[in-house]
């Protein structure tokens, strides 16, 4: 291995360590380690064991987050019970969105209707 490819395999080495710490951010890693994001791209475009360990902390940072989420739950923090019920409790039917289907008809229009307002036109009737 020549000394281009030993000082290379170093600043990976380097970056991984600081990645870790930085919890994933990429942009304040590779100012810290002193590379561009383009050369972190391509070392993980051009390196699997690079990438695999990139995803591998990717992993460990998500974990993180979510046991944090989690003690945030059980000190009854309303915001982050709601947060995880808008993501995780979907399939219990926690959510803000609406799921409008067609029972397998093309949908050609969709009208939507202010109740409150469709109340007061009828009781002014």
């Amino acid at each position: 291995m020549d000394n281009k490819n030993k000082t290379t395999e170093k600043r990976k080495k380097a970056f991984l360590v600081a990645f870790e710490k930085n919890y994933g951010i990429i942009t304040k890693t590779c100012k810290q380690v002193g590379i561009t994001r383009d050369t972190f791209y391509h070392w993980k475009k051009e390196d699997p064991d690079f990438a695999k360990a990139i995803e591998e902390q990717d992993d460990k940072t998500g974990d993180f987050v979510e046991s944090e989420l989690y003690k945030k739950i059980q000190e009854g923090s309303e915001r982050s019970i709601l947060f995880y019920l808008k993501y995780k409790g979907r399939k219990r039917g926690y959510t803000d969105s609406l799921d409008i289907t067609s029972g397998g008809d093309k949908i050609t229009e969709i009208r939507l209707i202010e109740v409150a307002k469709k109340k007061d036109d009828e009781e002014g009737e």
